[in-house]
């Protein structure tokens, strides 16, 4: 049994890694301020004895004893970060700064959430870890990848000034239950829109692409990499290699749900990367990963859970 620390555990990801963490017999501290993680999202880890919570932000150091470190804490959809850009960075860059002086004096071995965002809109496609990415420093979305692209800078050297023990994954789209209603994530958007019968938007003329990865499958390669030798510290790219247009996820939730909705087109927002599909031949390599769960397959689950939700 490991004492793990999970900051951003209340979130969507953060709750379903310390289910699996728990599942796994392990004690698990979730660590959460609860900007856009939920209490619902973990309630029914409550009871668990070897489940603690603490509400604290990482922007300011924490003193715990562990042996492992799940870094999560950020807010990861546009809506959510671009709320208070300033407060996004800091979680980005003063989070990893507490975190890995934690890691470094516990010498515990630390996790960062990395994004596919480091890769900003690519000219490479599909997305190698050693592509450097195409990111607008100066733009509206920059405060989530660059703060991101910072707390990479800072994990590795951490790892190269103090030999601290790390490991970086990039996170391309990932969708489930326990998904944010009103993130404006395009799964969750579309889901949300279909089921109420409201018109469907689609930025853009439809035709940029996501690849959508089921939650189990992502925290199956989370927990994979952290257990992984320590000599491989990534950056790894965990994600489904499936490649889908806007155009075609809408039609497949209209499709899944039932729904009457019209589709609508708006605007592209600034920035919005056209192209994004991990090439996942490393996790495939080094962490014997690759997902599972097909698109259909997830979305239905989605469907039922956004179902009792809203």
């Amino acid at each position: 049994m490991k004492k793990i620390l999970v900051t951003g555990g209340a979130g969507f990801l953060g709750s379903h890694l310390c289910e699996r963490l728990l599942s796994d017999g392990h004690d698990v501290l979730c660590v959460d301020n609860f900007f856009t993680g939920s209490k619902q999202n973990i309630a029914h880890l409550m009871g668990n004895p070897y489940f603690e919570v603490m509400r604290h932000d990482v922007t300011f150091p924490l003193y715990v004893e562990v042996d492992q470190i799940y870094n999560l804490a950020c807010p990861a959809s546009p809506i959510h970060y671009q709320f208070d850009p300033v407060q996004t960075t800091k979680t980005s860059v003063h989070g990893a700064i507490n975190m890995l002086g934690l890691a470094k004096r516990v010498k515990a071995r630390i996790l960062q959430a990395s994004t596919s965002e480091v890769y900003g809109d690519p000219e490479v496609h599909p997305q190698l870890e050693s592509y450097w990415g195409r990111v607008n420093p100066i733009g509206i979305r920059s405060c989530y990848d660059e703060g991101k692209r910072c707390a990479e800078t800072l994990f590795f050297d951490y790892w190269r000034q103090y030999q601290l023990e790390i490991k970086v994954m990039r996170i391309f789209n990932t969708y489930g239950p326990r998904m944010h209603p009103n993130d404006g994530r395009v799964v969750s958007n579309f889901i949300v829109q279909a089921l109420k019968g409201d018109d469907i938007t689609i930025y853009g003329d439809g035709s940029q692409t996501r690849s959508f990865c089921y939650v189990d499958d992502l925290i199956d390669g989370m927990v994979k990499l952290m257990n992984s030798p320590a000599d491989f510290t990534g950056p790894v790219n965990i994600g489904n290699p499936g490649e889908f247009t806007m155009l075609q996820l809408a039609e497949c939730v209209l499709s899944l749900v039932k729904s009457k909705s019209k589709i609508v087109f708006m605007p592209l927002p600034q920035d919005d990367p056209k192209q994004r599909q991990p090439d996942i031949s490393l996790a495939k390599k080094e962490l014997d990963w690759e997902p599972k769960v097909a698109l259909i397959d997830g979305l239905q689950k989605a469907i039922t859970y956004f179902e009792k939700v809203i």
